[in-house]
């Protein structure tokens, strides 16, 4: 199977209250260092021919803005968290623009949700200006967005399905704390992983930085980004610092290319 060469930006790398977080006066929270300022955890995947987008943030509208997109083939939901789908009406500009109908994929949990949160997306006469939505159901089968072979891996959020995805050479795990054996298999030989570690600290739902680390080494995957921070990892530039060699922290803006 042939990969097209595809960019992966980062639009956000922060848990679900951002960074920083309202109200709170910490180092990190009052950090100059523009890599300590995390808006939620979303990527955005390019080929020449196809811009796709994983998850629509609370964040969403400033992302779009910020990296000057003007065309939107698809939008990919991990799951149905609002820090994960809350800027979902946000899409209506770009299909505006476009006159097609945007390409939605999504497991069943999260298509639930987007028609019960956004239902007026999915009502037979709808308000002028809602526009046209192609809902597609994730069933684990590898599938194709444009020139984009993108194969879904399940993870597990506690109890919650969560959908990682695999571009080629490249893996994208957020909001994990557990990954079965059978699904780890479809992340073997990636070369690069992104991986959710939330702070230093073990979490009912996340992996932690050490837990993080820990999956990308028992993959052997040589390059691995930590995304889905929280203030508790502490400053970029000092935990970025202690991390071992293959390791390092994601941060807005990033850019990553793959050929």
């Amino acid at each position: 199977m042939s990969y097209p060469p595809i960019t992966i930006t980062f639009l956000g790398t922060g848990t679900s209250t951002g960074v920083p977080m309202i109200g709170c006066d910490c180092e990190v929270c009052t950090s100059a260092d523009s890599r300590d300022k995390r808006l939620r955890s979303s990527i955005l995947v390019q080929s020449e021919h196809t811009t796709i987008v994983i998850d629509t943030t609370p964040d969403f509208r400033y992302q779009m803005l910020r990296e000057n997109i003007k065309k939107l083939d698809a939008v990919l939901f991990t799951h149905p968290h609002k820090d994960h789908v809350a800027g979902f009406d946000d899409v209506k500009a770009l299909s505006f623009f476009s006159k097609k109908a945007l390409q939605v994929y999504a497991n069943a949990l999260t298509q639930q949700s987007l028609k019960r949160e956004f239902h007026y997306f999915f009502e037979a006469n709808k308000y002028p200006g809602i526009p046209d939505i192609d809902l597609h159901l994730i069933n684990m089968e590898p599938f194709i967005v444009g020139d984009i072979t993108i194969t879904p891996i399940l993870v597990w959020h506690l109890r919650m399905p969560v959908l990682a995805f695999r571009f080629g050479k490249f893996t994208y795990i957020t909001d994990a704390n557990r990954i079965d054996d059978t699904e780890k298999e479809k992340i073997k030989g990636s070369e690069t992983i992104v991986i959710n570690a939330l702070r230093h600290q073990a979490h009912v739902s996340h992996f932690s930085l050490k837990e993080a680390i820990a999956v990308a080494k028992e993959l052997k995957v040589p390059q691995a980004y930590l995304t889905h921070i929280s203030h508790q990892l502490g400053l970029c530039n000092i935990t970025g610092d202690g991390l071992p060699d293959g390791v390092s922290l994601a941060y807005d803006g990033l850019r990553l290319h793959f050929s």
